[in-house]
């Protein structure tokens, strides 16, 4: 249905290659999740798959997309939506859904999830939640009828019944669907091929791995051929170690014998100087078959990040947080009454809840009472990341605060930590991936030594080789957090509360829910 022919892509600013030499084919009910670290270009080649055979500006393209007459409808990571932009005003901009029969639309809402009221509300379309605009925009593509889906992190900011509702569309639908996740469960639950784009050697080597297994036999067979390879490069080693100190034992025992011969055996030395050639000749053999030796493997780390040792203490008794809102509404409409909240100390709190309900406005409100404290130091990561970033700015730019030489020395040191490569900290934020982003963020945290974390989906946009990173991270930080998420891993590991916001006030929850 589609097929991808010898394709390379490559940044036209620094030439950095992405891809090199891709080939594939999509087939009837394929659901392929492809994978990789932040920054390693799978939302690049999701949208050249949508707009092939046109090419962005910024990237150098060799090679072809087949798509045989086949439709593609992509969801979009990050879109930019205006804010005098009603929710219904937003829907009509499609023709798609102007022409649907209401029976149909009702279906395709009842399909995600999504209130078929939704779509009809003069509401600016900024007032919903992450996950409702992410329903939303899904229902839009699938009244397209496209005969193949390509989704770009379709659980960000999904409650736990609608990461369910999306599984098992996943699992039944009709059409092939290519999507970037990061979500470790979802990828478990629903992918039946994997595509895993890596870059090594300090982002200098991009390679790709297209594999026609569930993710868990993928990674399996992953970890044990690098294990063997592993092995075999030990033993390879251990061999030539050995084979190099005979050769050398052979090579000093003739230079003695020849620098000791004596002028009146001329034969004696020729017979000497022919063993040393002979010995040279293995040299120049063993050489050449050194070569062909297995490579050790070289694998892509996650980023390297700790909290350090510089963040102030919270004495156990200190009123962090306390909050006791009769109703806490958005605009004129009221999302929950009597939500209570008291934290003290170094506490881990963490809210979930259905999408809408009103856990980032929650958020913003306790930012707001907390905004004139001096006792405490807080660092808040939003859902939406454009809320504290300036896009026009580069990476060392944003971190850059004191001017200073050495904290610039510094900054490019914890970029790289993060594996930024060296062009990456120069690029303007805008053209970072959503996971570059989130990293800019937890750094800006780490250098603040901030000792009170606001967290709103902070694992969302990571890769399932730096997410586990940020987990450890939020479980260990030794002050106090705050984190709104629907991370089903996180969630089932904490150590804190764990509060579901209702139409009630926020409810606790036990970790066991998450761990099925």
């Amino acid at each position: 249905m589609l097929t991808i022919q010898h394709l390379t892509i490559s940044i036209s600013a620094d030439l950095r290659v992405l891809v090199d030499d891709l080939s594939m084919s999509i087939s009837p009910g394929s659901r392929i999740a492809l994978i990789g670290e932040e920054g390693d270009g799978k939302s690049t080649l999701l949208k050249l798959m949508h707009t092939w055979p046109t090419v962005p500006p910024y990237l150098s393209v060799s090679g072809q997309i087949l798509r045989s007459g086949e439709t593609t409808a992509l969801l979009e990571q990050e879109i930019h939506l205006s804010a005098s932009c009603s929710v219904y005003e937003f829907c009509v901009g499609f023709a798609a859904f102007e022409e649907a029969p209401w029976q149909k639309l009702a279906d395709v809402c009842r399909t995600v999830g999504l209130s078929v009221d939704l779509p009809f509300r003069q509401d600016p379309i900024i007032s919903l939640s992450g996950g409702e605009k992410i329903k939303l925009r899904l229902m839009l593509l699938l009244l397209t009828d496209p005969s193949i889906l390509l989704l770009d992190e379709p659980s960000n900011d999904l409650d736990l019944e609608s990461l369910g509702a999306l599984e098992s569309f996943l699992l039944h639908a009709p059409m092939p669907v290519i999507y970037v996740s990061h979500d470790e469960t979802l990828i478990r639950r629903t992918a039946n091929s994997i595509v895993h784009l890596e870059s090594v050697h300090g982002k200098k080597a991009p390679r790709w791995t297209f594999s026609r297994l569930p993710y868990d036999d993928y990674i399996r067979n992953r970890s044990n051929m690098l294990a063997y390879q592993e092995q075999q490069y030990q033993r390879e080693v251990r061999e030539k170690q050995e084979r190099d100190a005979t050769v050398q034992k052979l090579e000093n025992a003739v230079a003695h014998a020849q620098a000791s011969i004596s002028r009146r055996d001329p034969h004696g030395g020729r017979l000497l100087k022919k063993k040393m050639k002979a010995v040279k000749s293995l040299e120049h053999r063993f050489e050449r078959e050194d070569q062909q030796r297995t490579e050790r493997p070289n694998i892509e780390w996650a980023m390297d990040a700790s909290w350090g040792g510089q963040i102030p203490e919270i004495p156990a008794g200190k009123t962090v947080l306390s909050v006791d809102m009769p109703v806490l509404t958005a605009g004129q409409t009221i999302l929950a009454s009597s939500v209570k909240l008291l934290i003290r100390g170094p506490e881990h709190v963490f809210i979930t809840g259905d999408n809408g309900c009103g856990k980032t406005t929650l958020i913003r409100h306790i930012l707001k009472d907390m905004a004139s404290r001096q006792d405490i130091q807080v660092g808040y990561m939003p859902q939406n990341y454009e809320d504290m970033l300036i896009p026009d700015l580069t990476p060392v730019e944003f971190l850059h605060t004191s001017g200073t030489k050495d904290q610039l020395t510094d900054l490019r040191i914890h970029l790289g930590a993060f594996r930024f490569t060296r062009e990456e900290m120069l690029h303007p934020i805008s053209r970072l991936s959503g996971g570059q982003k989130a990293k800019l963020l937890i750094l800006r945290m780490i250098l603040e030594n901030t000792n009170v974390l606001i967290l709103d989906e902070p694992t969302r946009n990571l890769s399932p080789l730096s997410a586990p990173v940020l987990r450890s991270m939020i479980h260990s930080f030794p002050g106090a957090v705050l984190c709104v998420t629907h991370d089903r891993i996180l969630l089932s590991g904490a150590e804190g509360r764990i509060l579901r916001l209702t139409k009630t006030g926020l409810q606790p929850v036990s970790p066991e829910v998450f761990r099925s």
